[in-house]
């Protein structure tokens, strides 16, 4: 378990932080930036779930689930896998965290209304905070494509795989809580010309 008796340390004052390896990088680095910005993600499905909380308890449950997984994945971020014995097992995504998600997709989109057009960002105030965690969440993925295609570096294939199910999870957990996508905002191309 983590302990955490002291929040400042004074060792990133020179602006860099250290990995789980205790490799010393840059806060500007891009393995930092995925691992930063998943964090961005969590945090943004923390306010969604200040709407969910009490309105959608099912859905809750599985942002919940996805917040500890996120923090899996940022623990896996920050750990690369460079092929030296680090003296314990570090903490990796796994295919069945995918395949949950997938699963709780699977149930929430049973029930949706079939898109006619893109849909905006919006509608109930649970939605629109559930778009924007999605549009970090696919933030997070690009990040960590482009660490990926780095030779240099190392980026688990199944937590590539966890961010891209999650971002679509919450895209249709935004139409679920929009009323089952009765309530969404949808795009009208050209409409103010």
């Amino acid at each position: 378990m983590v302990k955490l008796n002291k929040i400042y340390t004074r060792t990133g004052d020179d602006g860099t932080t250290g990995l789980g390896t205790g490799e010393r990088r840059l806060k500007s680095d891009l393995r930092v930036d995925a691992y930063g910005t998943v964090d961005e993600a969590n945090a943004c499905i923390g306010l969604a779930r200040v709407h969910t909380a009490t309105t959608h308890p099912t859905i809750d449950a599985m942002l919940s689930r996805i917040q500890n997984d996120l923090f899996d994945l940022g623990a896996d971020l920050a750990v690369p896998d460079d092929g030296k014995p680090l003296g314990y097992e570090p903490l990796r995504i796994i295919a069945t965290q995918t395949d949950r998600v997938e699963k709780d997709i699977d149930l929430l989109n049973k029930d949706l209304q079939p898109l006619r057009s893109f849909v905006l960002n919006g509608g109930t105030p649970a939605a629109a905070a559930l778009h924007l965690a999605r549009t970090v969440a696919r933030r997070a993925e690009r990040l960590m494509v482009a660490l990926a295609l780095d030779p240099s570096e190392h980026v688990n294939r199944d937590g590539l795989k966890y961010i891209n199910r999650v971002s679509d999870f919450l895209f249709v957990a935004a139409r679920a809580v929009n009323d089952n996508g009765n309530g969404d905002v949808l795009w009208v191309p050209g409409k103010n010309r």
